[in-house]
């Protein structure tokens, strides 16, 4: 029983793109480890820009900087 976890930054992903990431990387684990897709859970966790760093910055500074 898989468990896959995927952080990303809260920056208008859409429930139409998740799905899509959801079903690509469960279909990834039946094609190569073997997995079965009934029992392989995909969890998407949304982090504000604030609270995800990079570089000793925050992602919000980053990007307002043009990084």
């Amino acid at each position: 029983m898989p468990l896959v976890q995927v952080s990303i930054t809260r920056e208008g992903v859409t429930p139409a793109q998740k799905a899509q990431v959801i079903a690509g990387i469960t279909q990834v684990l039946v094609e190569v480890l073997g997995k079965n897709p009934a029992t392989t859970m995909v969890i998407i966790t949304e982090v504000e820009t604030d609270n995800w760093g990079i570089g000793g910055e925050s992602v919000s500074q980053r990007r307002t900087q043009g990084r």
